[in-house]
């Protein structure tokens, strides 16, 4: 496929400071093993358990103290987000290769959604569950494959969209012209939901009831990193980022001959990003209210994370862990 990159300029990066200042709040965290690698999203079951999914397509759940986690399921692809089924019926998860799938309770997994008025997704990646089954999901990119994911946001072409399912099955575009959208989160009262826009670093809303449904906004503009799955908890949202930004990529964006010159670069060539974890929550307003760091790298490429009871999971595409830390005190 013929690389198309668009020119954009990005909004200038402040950098962390003031409410994003650098910590190491995770550089501490206890680290449960997978016995896999790339535990990418973790959701939290109805009696406390931790599940994720790993690249090599199982589905993981730990107890609530650790240990030894149990298989699941296999899903035969690359699971990444994962939500626990509101009314316990298993898990919803978004496999990048295979589509929006339900994994039943005894290990099965059921297909729900693979492509949209014919048009295929092609990184199926997060989402959330409302209390009557219907699901708001992200397709990354319907253009690039997750392998290609840098190439997706080097190019621009803004594929990605949020999409809704109807417990009837019926699938609707809420949101579109995304720069890989990512991940996905519904208000306390269901009247909008958030979702993240990697490429752009930010996070948009899209108003679900209400004077203004229907309507889209930006929640939280111009972030220090790039935005990845989103939670709420408590009516806190909380934003797991992969890596800070890089001034030097930014330049790229308003030269596009430069991208095409990066991605002609063999993969052992290509700038490689820090390893530097990184979570954020927000209020409803989109204030900063938590943010937490480990600029070692101990705890890096964070791309999930949940907080339940006063505990906090991150989870990572990358590592073999899921790392666990003690929640900040406000979100008692």
């Amino acid at each position: 496929m013929r690389f198309e990159p668009q020119m954009w300029i990005p909004p200038r990066d402040t950098g962390l400071v003031g409410p994003y200042a650098k910590n190491e709040s995770l550089r501490g965290a206890a680290l449960w093993d997978t016995g896999g690698r790339g535990p990418e999203d973790v959701a939290i079951d109805g009696d406390g358990r931790v599940v994720t999914g790993i690249e090599d397509g199982r589905i993981l759940r730990f107890s609530p103290d650790g240990g030894r986690p149990e298989e699941l399921g296999r899903t035969g692809g690359r699971p990444l987000g994962i939500e626990a089924h509101p009314d316990g019926d298993g898990y919803i998860v978004c496999d990048a290769d295979r589509g929006l799938l339900h994994l039943l309770p005894g290990g099965d997994i059921v297909t729900l959604a693979t492509e949209h008025q014919g048009l295929p997704f092609a990184i199926t990646n997060n989402a959330s569950v409302a209390a009557d089954g219907t699901i708001y999901f992200s397709v990354s990119s319907h253009r690039w494959p997750l392998a290609a994911y840098v190439t997706d946001m080097l190019e621009r072409t803004a594929t990605g969209r949020l999409y809704r399912r109807d417990p009837n099955g019926d699938i609707e575009v809420l949101l579109d012209g995304m720069v890989f959208s990512n991940g996905v989160a519904l208000s306390p009262d269901g009247d909008y939901v958030l979702v993240a826009e990697t490429g752009s670093y930010r996070i948009n809303r899209v108003w679900l009831s209400g004077a203004r449904a229907g309507r889209a906004d930006v929640f939280v503009d111009n972030l220090p990193g790039f935005p990845d799955n989103l939670s709420e908890t408590n009516g806190h949202f909380w934003c797991a980022f992969p890596r800070p930004r890089d001034r030097m990529l930014d330049a790229t964006m308003s030269r596009p001959w430069m991208r095409s010159a990066i991605e002609r670069l063999p993969d052992a060539a290509k700038p490689k990003p820090s390893r530097h974890g990184f979570v954020a929550c927000y209020d409803g307003e989109g204030n900063v209210v938590a943010n937490l760091q480990d600029p070692s790298g101990r705890v890096a490429v964070t791309t999930g994370v949940r907080a339940s009871g006063r505990l906090l999971y991150v989870g990572s595409l990358t590592e073999p862990h899921v790392a666990v830390v003690s929640l900040p005190s406000f979100s008692g």
